[in-house]
């Protein structure tokens, strides 16, 4: 149960729904609209063990589960509605070992957020816009806006003031605490008076932060300024390709991958980013006969950096950015047409030596917050066994 959902409406629902839910679940739905969306959440149907809520319940968050506000906890009685202030939400349903019931239902859907600026945290920058019809209902002059590094100049188009803001650069100041790394920069608006002012600068906070799953991008505005507060999530850029040998020299470009059982695979995670201080590990990597499930039928190659397959093995990488390893054509193949790998990847900061990027093996499953890492999942494939008939060299 839980899981990522991207579809700009949809409906939730306990396990089993109306049937009764099981003991014991522990169920998280992470809901992310479009950029400069809200969600919308609205209840139509609970029933559940009632009294405190300390048995079964559900939780309902104004963004990731770990690092955002509580919105609101509940069991019983009236259908809430809840609207987040950013594009993500996160809904929590558990129930203990105890009693079951029929459970709940909930629909949400996407609104626009309706602000005169937008932010999106892109792989190496960040995105800011700014309307110039609100700079001037507002008395400022397009002219006016700049960042702390004024070297670092916005494009001015018509109808919008444009900055790309690098993570590593034009005054981008870097922080982390436990759970979240920290990517800030301020754009400047002064009023364009020259002896004498009657309106207060706007000092526009801007940042992305790193979070369990995800980046939180946030925009306010000093406290005695005007208000502005925007709330966008996006995810890390990371993909993973297959290459032909150990030199790690030529990608397999074609789809899909006709391979011969045994047959020794190469591959490659790479992580896109601006920031150098950052690293990529291999922690879990599963292989499925479908890329929609991968627990029916799994097969784990690694699994909480610990190798479950002795064919897996790594190689030392060029850059912290990437992650290299490999693994043989195993006999599950041979039973069905295609194979597809999930691969959860670890991001923590370089030369943080407590995080799980540096620990290595680990029995435990669930996440440590000692340290900022970020987990990111990648689905690869399908590969397939070559036959007689098949098409024969590299494909990816």
């Amino acid at each position: 149960c839980g899981g990522s959902v991207s579809d700009s409406s949809g409906v939730l629902q306990s396990p089993n729904y109306p049937g009764s839910y099981p003991n014991d679940a522990d169920c998280v739905w992470e809901i992310q609209v479009e950029n400069n969306f809200r969600v919308t959440l609205t209840f139509r149907d609970i029933l559940m063990q009632s009294g405190t809520c300390q048995h079964d319940y559900i939780e309902v968050y104004d963004g990731p589960l770990h690092s955002s506000p509580l919105l609101g906890r509940f069991c019983s009685g009236s259908f809430p509605t809840y609207v987040s202030s950013s594009n993500m939400m996160s809904i929590r349903f558990h129930s203990d070992s105890r009693d079951s019931f029929r459970g709940f239902q909930a629909h949400y859907s996407s609104i626009p957020a309706g602000h005169n600026t937008t932010i999106r945290c892109l792989p190496d920058y960040m995105h800011v816009v700014v309307s110039r019809h609100y700079l001037q209902s507002q008395g400022y002059s397009a002219r006016g806006v700049s960042l702390r590094d004024s070297r670092c100049r916005p494009t001015v188009t018509a109808r919008e003031v444009v900055f790309n803001i690098p993570y590593s650069g034009c005054g981008t100041t870097q922080e982390e605490n436990d759970d979240t790394i920290n990517y800030s920069n301020t754009i400047r608006v002064e009023s364009s008076g020259y002896v004498i002012k009657r309106k207060k600068n706007i000092n526009l906070h801007v940042s992305c932060k790193m979070l369990r799953k995800s980046w939180q991008q946030v925009m306010y505005a000093a406290e005695d300024t005007v208000d502005v507060n925007e709330y966008q999530f996006g995810r890390y850029d990371m993909n993973i390709t297959f290459y032909d040998s150990p030199a790690f020299r030529r990608q397999v470009r074609r789809s899909p991958y006709y391979i011969d059982l045994n047959q020794n695979l190469f591959l490659q995670a790479c992580l896109r980013s601006s920031d150098p201080n950052l690293k990529v590990v291999v922690d879990t990597c599963v292989a499925s006969p479908d890329p929609r499930d991968f627990s029916t039928l799994a097969y784990y190659l690694v699994r909480n950096g610990c190798p479950r397959d002795p064919s897996y093995a790594t190689y030392r990488s060029p850059s912290s950015h990437f992650a290299r390893f490999r693994f043989n054509a195993f006999e599950f193949m041979s039973r069905h047409p295609s194979v597809y790998l999930k691969c959860q990847m670890l991001v923590c900061r370089l030369g943080d030596y407590s995080s799980r990027c540096y620990r290595g093996c680990s029995s435990r499953a669930k996440r440590d917050t000692s340290s900022a890492e970020e987990e990111v999942a990648v689905v690869v494939g399908p590969l397939q066994l070559r036959g007689g008939d098949a098409p024969s060299g590299s494909a990816g």
